[in-house]
């Protein structure tokens, strides 16, 4: 069965082309003009992977991305025309994995597509899953079901917030730079200017630390970087 790939974009040219190189992969793929239709697409397939715009009539990217996240834990990436730091800060903090800028280089998509579902299905795929368990005072990370307990509340994160929690809480005592982080989980290179570490710890912080401004779990080390 192929990968089901969910465009969403209110610019039709946009959905056509980029429908047109997902299909060349070998992927099904299915369109929505806004938000409000990318909800209703979702709830009625089994969708591996959303490319979802930002700047939308009905619902925009952002409303859409947390309105997903609150029942879904499939990728989510960004393709956008703004550029900016905050613009990309905003979009990975509502629960985006990745964020690419238009104009888009189609080999640059695919590979950012594919990266994202090898991921997501390695970690999805029961036999292929890590059988394990990790507790960190109140925290409970079962990396077979990928859930996250804090006490007895079950945390939703998205699956680049799992990552990195489990990077960590996997290596606990040893400080991760941003960089190893970043390449570790992305398997990309990292850029300097790249403040996405920043941001998913940020909303790990705000979901499993009872007070993030004094976190418990993940803290920093001045210089260098994070550790559980």
């Amino acid at each position: 069965m192929p990968n089901k790939i969910l465009i969403v974009d209110d610019d039709n040219e946009i959905r056509k082309i980029t429908g047109i190189y997902l299909e060349n992969e070998g992927y099904e793929v299915l369109k929505a003009e806004n938000g409000e239709q990318a909800l209703k697409i979702i709830a009625e397939n089994d969708i591996d992977l959303v490319l979802l715009d930002i700047m939308m009539p009905v619902m925009n990217g952002i409303e859409a991305c947390m309105k997903i996240r609150e029942d879904n834990i499939m990728p989510i990436i960004f393709l956008s025309a703004k550029s900016e730091d905050l613009d990309k800060i905003q979009g990975l903090a509502s629960g985006a994995d990745d964020y690419i800028t238009k104009p888009f280089n189609a080999m640059e998509l695919l590979a950012r597509v594919k990266s994202q579902l090898r991921r997501y299905t390695r970690y999805s795929t029961p036999q292929n899953a890590a059988k394990n368990i990790i507790e960190v005072g109140n925290l409970t990370i079962n990396t077979d079901t990928r859930q996250v307990l804090v006490g007895d509340k079950e945390i939703r994160l998205t699956p680049k917030e799992f990552d990195i929690l489990e990077l960590l809480a996997r290596n606990k005592g040893i400080v991760f730079s941003i960089e190893k982080i970043y390449e570790r989980v992305w398997g990309e290179e990292f850029y300097k200017s790249d403040n996405t570490i920043m941001v998913h710890i940020t909303k790990i912080r705000e979901k499993i630390e009872e007070d993030p401004k004094k976190p418990v779990y993940i803290k920093t080390v001045w210089g260098v970087g994070y550790k559980i």
